[in-house]
């Protein structure tokens, strides 16, 4: 009688499973740290943003000799965008839709810059940028609805 070794190559089903385990738990870990990392990088974006425009708001006061308490629309301020940039096409709104505005204080009421994050956005990247992240873009008693 002849007997046959039969060499067994190949994986059983326990370890296949302890390797999906531990692929599921790897990346049960990383998920939300890459979507909070999103989310952050999304209100920097916004922010930026919001330094942008304020900049422009002062470019177009100074070249057109505005005063405090004087207005400047959005066309105005447009003009000192970077033409093509997605800040410029997105006609005064932000990442998520939420408009900036479309009148800007030309010096801001007591110190208060004239660009304020929209409360929608902040209400929506509440979770990873918190009041002190927005400063000074953020104001509860001039925040926009």
């Amino acid at each position: 009688m002849k007997k046959t070794i039969r060499n067994a190559s190949g994986f059983t089903l326990v370890e296949i499973m302890i390797v999906v385990a531990i692929i599921a738990l790897l990346a049960a870990i990383a998920v939300p740290n890459f979507l909070r990392a999103r989310k952050r990088s999304q209100a920097t974006r916004i922010l930026e943003d919001m330094r942008l425009i304020q900049a422009a708001v002062d470019q177009y006061a100074i070249e057109y000799n505005k005063a405090s308490a004087q207005w400047a629309a959005w066309a105005d301020v447009q003009m000192y965008l970077k033409t093509g940039s997605q800040l410029y096409n997105a006609n005064h709104a932000d990442l998520f839709g939420h408009s900036y505005g479309t009148q800007f204080e030309v010096d801001g009421f007591e110190g208060i810059p004239s660009v304020l994050v929209p409360m929608s956005t902040y209400n929506a990247l509440a979770d990873v940028a918190p009041v002190d992240f927005w400063s000074p873009y953020y104001n509860a008693t001039y925040a926009q609805p």
